[in-house]
Formats: C-alpha cells, sequence, structure tokens
C-alpha cells in the first residue's frame, strides 16, 4: 500500500468514528424531554431516534461535498480540492483531515464525559479550522466569505450560535405559556396523552432532520478524502458505500444513547412535564425546518438546549437552574477555540513525525484518549436505568473507594451522578401501577429539593 492509501484508511476509520460520537453525543436533542415526561421508556426513545437517523442519512447529500466550504478553504466551488494541495499525492490535505477529525472527536468525547450538550458540528469545524491554521495558516480559514451574504466562520457558525438558542428559548417560552393558559383547569389526564403524541412527533421530526443534517458533513469529509487521494473523481455524487457507512455509524451512535448528556438536558436544566416537552420539541422543530428552509446552518444542540431552556422560563412556577445553564453556555464558547487547539497540535505532531508514521502516531494518540475517557466514565454511570433519577444540586455521600477528590470537584460530573436513595425512589415508580405512573409524569409539580 502507499503512503497516501494508508493515510487515507486511517481518515475513512476516524471519520465513521466522530459520526458515531456524533449519534451519541446528540441523541440528547431529540430525546431528552421524551425520556425526562416518560412519553418513551429510555430504550425505545433511542431506538427510535435511531432508525430515523438512519432513514434521515439517506434522504439528502446535497450540501455533502461542499460542507467544509463554509469554514476553510481546502476545496473549490465543486467540491474537488484545490490543485495546490494535491502536489504531494494528497498526502498533506489528508493530514488535514485526519487531525481535524481527531480534533472533533475529543471535544465529543471530553463534553459527553462531563455530561455537557455541545455542538458536534462545532467541534468538527473547530478541529478543521485549527488544523488548517497549522497547515497553511491562518489565510487557509474563511473567516467572513466575499461580503456578499453571510459566510464564513463568522456568517455560518458564530452568528447562528448567538441567535439559535435565543430564538428557539423565546419560541419555546411563549409556546409553553400558551399551552398552560389554555389549558389552565383542565384535569392533566384529559390532556396528557395527546401531549405526549405531540412530543413523540416532534421528537422523530428532529431525528429524521438530524439524521440528513449531520450524517451529510461525515459523508463530505470521507468523499473529499477520496478525490484526494484519486479514489473517486465525481464531485456530484457520493459512493454509496460512504452513505451507507456514515448511516450506520451515526444510528449505531444515536441507539448507544448518550445517556450523561439526555440526564442533563432532561432533568438538569428543569423538570420538565409532558406540555412543556411537547412546547420544547415543537420550538425546536420549528426553529430547524425554518432555518433550513432560510439556508442557515443551526446546531440543533444550541437549539434544543434553548427549547428546553425556554419551556422553563415559560412555565409558571417553574425552577430553572442557571448554573447548569451558564456552564452549557461556557461550553459552546470555547468549543470551537479548543477542538481547533486539539486540531492544530495533531497536525504538528502528525507533521513532525511524516509520513505514515506521523498519520500511526496521530491515530494512537486518539485510541488512546478515547479508552482513558471511557474508562474515567466507568467510575460514575449514568444509563437508561438511571438516566431519569432527581437531579441533585450538591452530592451526598462519601466517594467511591479509589476515585479521586478531583472527581467529584467537577459539578457537572457531581450533578449527574445518581445517589441510593434516587434509585429507591426510582424502583418505586417502576413497581407502582401504570396509571400511577402516569399520573405522575404529567403532574406540574413544584421544583424537587435538591436532597434526595
Amino acid at each position: 500500500m502507499t503512503e497516501t492509501s494508508v493515510i487515507l484508511a486511517l481518515v475513512v476509520v476516524t471519520a465513521l468514528a466522530f459520526d458515531f460520537t456524533n449519534g451519541f453525543h446528540d441523541t440528547a436533542n431529540a430525546m431528552a424531554t421524551s425520556i425526562a415526561t416518560k412519553a418513551l421508556r429510555p430504550k425505545t426513545a433511542v431506538a427510535l431516534s435511531g432508525v430515523l437517523n438512519l432513514i434521515g442519512a439517506f434522504l439528502s447529500v446535497e450540501v455533502a461535498l461542499t460542507v467544509t466550504n463554509a469554514v476553510v478553504k481546502i476545496q473549490d466551488k465543486t467540491g474537488a480540492p484545490k490543485a495546490e494541495l494535491l502536489a504531494d499525492g494528497g498526502s498533506g490535505l489528508l493530514l488535514i483531515i485526519l487531525a481535524g477529525l481527531v480534533g472533533g472527536i475529543v471535544w465529543n468525547l471530553l463534553t459527553w464525559l462531563v455530561g455537557l450538550p455541545s455542538s458536534s458540528s462545532h467541534a468538527l469545524f473547530g478541529g478543521l479550522i485549527g488544523a488548517t491554521v497549522a497547515g497553511l495558516g491562518w489565510a487557509g480559514v474563511n473567516w467572513s466569505g466575499d461580503g456578499s451574504k453571510l459566510d464564513g466562520v463568522v456568517g455560518k457558525v458564530l452568528l447562528p450560535a448567538v441567535l439559535s438558542p435565543v430564538i428557539a428559548a423565546v419560541v419555546a417560552a411563549v409556546g409553553t405559556w400558551l399551552i398552560f393558559k389554555i389549558t389552565a383547569g383542565i384535569a392533566a389526564r384529559f390532556t396528557e396523552q395527546g401531549f405526549k403524541w405531540g412530543q413523540i412527533g416532534s421528537a422523530s421530526l428532529i431525528s429524521l432532520a438530524h439524521g440528513t443534517n449531520d450524517a451529510q458533513k461525515t459523508m463530505g469529509v470521507i468523499t473529499l478524502a477520496l478525490i484526494a487521494s484519486g479514489d473517486w473523481s465525481d464531485t456530484k455524487n457520493i459512493p454509496f458505500w460512504v452513505k451507507a457507512a456514515c448511516a450506520v455509524a451515526i444510528a449505531a451512535g444515536t441507539y448507544l444513547g448518550g445517556w450523561r448528556i439526555i440526564r442533563t438536558l432532561g432533568k438538569g436544566l428543569t423538570d420538565i412535564n409532558p406540555p412543556q416537552g411537547t412546547a420544547a420539541q415543537s420550538g425546536a422543530a420549528a426553529v430547524i425546518l425554518a432555518s433550513s428552509h432560510l439556508g442557515f446552518a443551526l446546531s440543533t444542540t444550541h437549539v434544543a438546549t434553548g427549547s428546553v431552556l425556554g419551556s422553563g422560563l415559560g412555565r409558571p412556577g417553574a425552577q430553572v437552574r442557571w448554573a447548569v445553564a451558564g456552564r452549557m453556555v461556557a461550553a459552546w464558547l470555547i468549543t470551537l477555540p479548543a477542538a481547533g487547539l486539539i486540531g492544530a497540535a495533531m497536525w504538528w505532531i502528525g507533521h513532525l513525525i511524516g509520513g505514515i508514521p506521523g498519520a500511526i502516531v496521530v491515530f494512537v494518540l486518539l485510541v488512546a484518549a478515547s479508552v482513558a475517557m471511557w474508562l474515567r466514565s466507568r467510575a460514575h454511570q449514568v444509563s437508561s436505568d438511571n438516566v431519569n433519577d432527581e437531579w441533585e444540586a450538591t452530592p451526598s455521600g462519601p466517594a467511591p473507594a479509589g476515585d479521586s477528590a478531583a472527581f467529584h470537584s467537577d459539578p457537572v460530573e457531581a450533578d449527574s451522578v445518581p445517589h441510593a436513595s434516587a434509585l429507591a425512589d426510582v424502583e418505586a415508580v417502576v413497581q407502582a401501577p401504570a396509571e400511577d405512573e402516569t399520573d405522575a409524569a404529567i403532574t406540574d409539580p413544584a421544583p424537587v429539593a435538591a436532597a434526595n
């Protein structure tokens, strides 16, 4: 095998790994509220979302080959790599892509570990920007386009990142207020089922849209790598095996369920009931569909989080946990630069070592970081069994033997840890009759006390 072929193989594997993390990292966007309100059982929710992501991935590839043009200047308008980047057989461009993907994956895993919803698209763009700056200089980044329209990092990434959660929050807050106003005085048992079906419908729509939008990014990256290596030449179509592989990867990741992030979004921001969930999901779906029609690329994570926050603001007497919201916003602010720094570092390491050894070292570093974070997550597991435990503002009980104090100093991870009393409550609910469980799910309770 040639040097280009080996690096291409590493890029393809890494791209599919990113697609997989994109799936489980973003499951919460569609299904967190449906799980929190018990409209769907946790496993049923992620299975439904996985199937719809799989279907959505095959629906459109309109922008797959030009998706990176929004942030970096490594392609022409047709989607083909720029000729000057192919002088070395494409190895240099492949290293930039590989390093950028590593930056996106590492940031996805890190935010998953601490249970923070952040944009997988921004992580990918950040990694590619960092690797491109390291490899081609600052001129290799498309900062604002040609000025004729909203384009580049500013117009396609930063501006939507600021506006989308605000718009989604306003839409969800107004929708929640209207729902409670209209249904005031009506017993919950007469409205609960309709709201739950509304949640399922809007969550399904978001899942389908997510599969369509996010799988395209990975398809485009892999096809760009294939063109750079000389293994594909059609800039109008995506190889079927690439479509299928990306669809399966994002669906498998979605089915795995990013339970830590689902817990934060479904239980951490505010206590959600079915009317709120319907307003949040419908608001998110409306903003996503409207932005797609207008040609704006929004982060589904930002939209979904803004909608959940808005549903808390719109419900009379609801508690919004602003400390959790603040940590989410902080993660959003540093996603691009953090992923960019990782991408740049990976490019420098690969370039310093050079050739196949350099690309292999970058890949090995990714594997090592991924395994380390997975092992770290085993200390306090969040799964379908405890994802709906009541949210605790402060941890209780001693640290598990052998666990470091540093872990419990992390406010996000500490908030997410299920405890014995909470597990006992959940077991009691599970063993209760079905009608009681339904009533508990739809009641509009007072904010849960901090200590379980």
